[in-house]
């Protein structure tokens, strides 16, 4: 058999067939074997180097982490997935491209500037001044990095920082950018209005019986119980761990020693500024002044199409803009009138109207303060332990009334509704910040009944100083729920009654509003309108621009600002009807806010160094060409 095999394996036409069969391969099956052995297994190239696969799954896993921080409750799609997953790479290959340039420019980083870096964190620095290393970890672990990968980072990220503030260190604010801004931001307008208040309508006829009961009918949203949720939770935070932890007075002393710049208060002072255009003119006011005359008085007179006056409270030195003039003021005796300053934006007189001394808060005064605050520092550094203990736990099968009470656990049980108002109508009583509040409310209706309990982590949004900058950790479960219901009209025939009334008076007060509307769209001024319909109009407060000014309903502000002068409008606000008139736009000077003017160009020359940073990176990215295996990238956001 074998020979009969071998005789036929030397003809020319099982040679033709085998010659077939390897052209086959080499087009299909070899051809695809060799080309997948030859592929470049880099995610990315850029700049002459390779992104490989482990370094993109590991920026992946971190945007995974904090996206799953930010939203403890929502599992990733998959196109949330391939979104992070970009996003990680795109980071890399920016990181990639500035770490190129700054390699080629020879900047170096000392490791006394990564040490001082690490330290600058917050919540990794002792009381002491040593570095935290229980923190340091947790911090490693919740980004998912080595501490190899975080100083690497460290370093990379002061490099650029030189690399960059290189670049933008020459911007500035043109002067004419700042004017328009300024302008911009600081116009305000004035409007005369007629109010219509739905309380000062006549109150309508005692509705019916069939009445009120279709309106009962016709609004089940105003009249029916919302759906409540029976909760019972576990809240873990550093405040509640913080009041069981001991703090000696050695404890304190040390942190006292290790922050005592921060118990420096400055020096302020409260200052009368006088801006005129020349010397002639400042010598002029001051003698006003000296005679006699009053601050309102010398507002009115320095008033001018180049000078002003204005008045700062309480300001301290870095509060005036101008460095010669904040000179002035810090060396000016109490209550003496100044000698015209010469500045390069005129002449101007001071007068200081009271000082506040500076000095040194001493460690008797902030004791409780620190004592507060080395107990949320050591509760910081113990949280994330005791959360690893409640989670295994919880894994292991255990219910929430089982856990440990020596781990600063607070128990919560209660019904709320999806707002966290409890049926008594008063807010739950969730103990912790307001974003751990909104948390756990969310959760409670996002969780279904017999769902096991797992611990959640929140990480704190920041806030306000002395707070613990640590996350916290809650787990809930759903014991029962109370649909939505419809309330019988027996039981709120009241307040049907009462939403009736105050309906009908809602609507007597529309009605004399669009009267008034109309007349004046029809070309009356709204004072004459007003008039002849025996109304009374009142001038509203200037209105600034997207922020709210008191006296004028945000409903009206908004328009105002997209008005000509003599257009109306009609607006109603949450207790009434408002008809308003835009009468006058006034324009802001820069002269009398130095101090916002100020500002202004400071926001507006870090916001162009911003812009700079943008374009000279996206300038190195464009150069640098980079390459992407798409497919290579699909695989790495698969769950």
């Amino acid at each position: 058999m074998i020979s009969s095999l071998r005789a036929a394996l030397n003809t020319w036409v099982v040679r033709a067939l085998f010659l077939i069969l390897v052209v086959a391969f080499a087009a299909w099956g070899v051809g695809d074997m060799i080309r997948v052995i030859g592929t470049d297994t880099a995610v990315a190239s850029v700049a002459g180097e390779k992104l490989q696969l482990p370094l993109v799954q590991e920026a992946y896993q971190q945007e995974l982490a904090q996206f799953r921080r930010a939203r403890p409750n929502e599992e990733p799609t998959p196109a949330i997935r391939q979104q992070l997953a970009e996003q990680a790479l795109q980071r890399l290959i920016t990181q990639t491209v500035i770490a190129k340039k700054v390699a080629d420019l020879g900047l170096q980083t000392p490791d006394e500037a990564v040490r001082a870096a690490v330290l600058a964190i917050p919540g990794l620095r002792k009381s002491d001044g040593t570095l935290d290393r229980i923190a340091l970890e947790r911090l490693l672990s919740s980004a998912n990095l080595s501490e190899e990968r975080f100083l690497g980072l460290m370093r990379s990220d002061l490099a650029q920082e030189q690399l960059l503030s290189a670049i933008h260190a020459g911007a500035v604010a043109p002067d004419l950018l700042v004017h328009a801004v300024y302008a911009f931001r600081n116009e305000k307008r004035v409007a005369m209005a007629v109010t219509f208040p739905f309380a000062a309508a006549p109150a309508p006829p005692s509705p019916t019986e069939a009445e009120l009961t279709r309106y009962w009918a016709n609004h089940p949203e105003k009249f029916g119980r919302p759906e409540y949720r029976r909760i019972k939770a576990v809240i873990l935070t550093p405040e509640a761990i913080a009041k069981t932890l001991p703090v000696s007075e050695e404890e304190i002393a040390a942190a006292y020693e290790s922050r005592k710049a921060e118990f420096d208060v400055p020096e302020k002072r409260s200052v009368q500024i006088v801006l005129a255009p020349n010397e002639a003119r400042a010598k002029a006011l001051a003698e006003q002044w000296r005679a006699g005359a009053d601050w309102a008085t010398i507002e009115k007179a320095a008033k001018t199409p180049d000078g002003n006056a204005v008045q700062l409270d309480n300001a301290s030195r870095a509060e005036i803009p101008v460095p010669q003039l904040a000179d002035e003021v810090f060396k000016a005796p109490l209550n003496v009138i100044s000698a015209p300053i010469k500045t390069d934006l005129g002449y101007y007189l001071v007068r200081v109207t009271a000082i506040h001394p500076g000095g040194k808060r001493t460690l008797a005064e902030v004791k409780n303060e620190l004592r507060q605050q080395v107990a949320l520092q050591k509760a910081a550094d113990v949280i994330y332990d005791r959360a690893n203990k409640v989670e295994d736990l919880l894994a292991g099968g255990a219910k929430l009334e089982e856990l440990p009470g020596d781990l600063g656990l607070v128990a919560v049980t209660g019904t709320l509704d999806a707002q966290g108002i409890t049926p008594q109508g008063v807010p739950a009583p969730i103990p912790g910040p307001e974003e751990l509040r909104k948390a756990v409310v969310e959760a409670a209706f996002q969780t279904k009944p017999g769902d096991p309990p797992r611990l959640v982590e929140v990480p704190a949004s920041g806030g306000q100083s002395g707070s613990s900058q640590a996350s916290s950790y809650y787990a809930l479960v759903v014991e029962s729920i109370t649909p939505p219901a419809e309330k019988p009209f027996a039981e709120v025939r009241a307040e049907v009654e009462q939403a009736y009334k105050q309906d009908a008076m809602r609507h007597e007060q529309e009605t004399a509003a669009a009267k008034l509307y109309a007349a004046v769209k029809d070309g009356k001024p709204l004072s004459e309108a007003a008039k002849a319909a025996g109304l009374e109009t009142h001038v509203l407060p200037p209105a600034a621009r997207g922020v709210p000014t008191p006296g004028v309903p945000m409903q009206l502000s908004m328009l105002l600002f997209s008005m000509k002068r003599g257009e109306a409008t009609m607006v109603e606000t949450e207790d009434s009807f408002v008809v308003a008139q835009l009468t006058e736009i006034q324009q802001p000077d820069p002269k009398a806010d130095p101090v916002g003017y100020g500002r202004m160009r400071d926001q507006l020359t870090r916001q162009i160094a911003n812009d700079l940073d943008s374009v000279y990176v996206i300038g190195l990215r464009e150069a640098a060409k980079p390459r992407v295996n798409e497919k290579l990238l699909e695989t790495i956001a698969q769950p």
